[in-house]
């Protein structure tokens, strides 16, 4: 007879993490506070960590959550610690929720790639990777995805705060500039990104008795990825409704019509481009 909760428990385990921030404590009726164990987490050195708690792998840090708390990388997903691993295989499921996601994409990173040795080309994604990574870290965002010349971060209720989609345009804001995007010298990698909010499922997919990953799924994460793919290089493209949603200010920001692929009728866009430091 397996030991794993029922569909119903495990959806609202999921909501109460990505709407509330709180997590279920084993032996303890009181929830865990979420969001300040991922500060915690991040207070201690080093990269890398999980993308998921932020605990570190390496250094002090690293050495610390091994030997206090038993927390090292998992061996199935290296996303992932261990610890994050069991909540995701225990709790094999997920829930819709109203969100904000980020997708950020090096433009024409096949020319990039042509025009650099493999190694340099590696050096130049990691680099990227460290650059982007801190900045989803710092705004309270789930690390969704480093794959390829993309990375992906969602902005939920529970970790990220009510104002959710200003935070994911903040953030989007300042990986343009920690990559040289507004530097008079220009930018060291090209980047164009996409700011959209929706609602979408967010939990564990995979077997839930091997590799499990946490991912979003949805025509919400779809539209996201698809105005990334359409931003120009130091372009932020934000939707109507992750506009509307933050709040912000678009007096004097272009407005763009755009085909999605899938969509009948254009959607609207705001552009917002990166600015000279200072």
């Amino acid at each position: 007879m397996s030991n794993k909760p029922d569909s119903d428990v495990v959806e609202t385990i999921w909501r109460n993490y990505l709407v509330r921030g709180e997590v279920p404590q084993p032996g303890s009726a009181a929830p865990l506070n979420y969001n300040s164990y991922r500060r915690w987490m991040h207070r201690l050195p080093s990269d890398p960590r999980c993308q998921v708690c932020y605990a570190p792998f390496e250094g002090f840090g690293g050495a610390l959550v091994r030997r206090v708390l038993g927390i090292d990388r998992s061996k199935m997903n290296p996303r992932f610690c261990n610890n994050c691993e069991r909540f995701v295989m225990m709790y094999h499921g997920g829930t819709e929720l109203e969100l904000s996601m980020l997708f950020a994409d090096v433009r024409g990173s096949t020319t990039l790639a042509e025009q650099r040795s493999a190694l340099e080309f590696s050096r130049i994604i990691d680099r990227f990777y460290t650059a982007a990574t801190d900045v989803l870290v710092r705004s309270n965002a789930l690390i969704e995805k480093l794959i390829g010349d993309e990375v992906v971060g969602l902005y939920v209720p529970g970790l990220a705060g009510p104002a959710h989609a200003r935070a994911a345009i903040e953030a989007a804001q300042a990986i343009l500039r920690a990559t040289g995007h507004g530097d008079p010298a220009g930018s060291w990698i090209p980047i164009g990104i996409g700011v959209h909010t929706g609602t979408a499922y967010v939990g564990a997919v995979g077997s839930s008795e091997g590799v499990t990953d946490i991912a979003a799924l949805g025509d919400a994460v779809n539209t996201t990825a698809r105005l990334a793919s359409q931003a120009g290089t130091g372009e932020v493209l934000v939707s109507e409704e992750a506009a509307s949603a933050a709040g912000i200010d678009t007096n004097g920001l272009e407005v763009r019509h755009l085909q999605l692929k899938g969509r009948a009728e254009p959607v609207d866009v705001r552009v917002i481009r990166a600015e000279p430091a200072g």
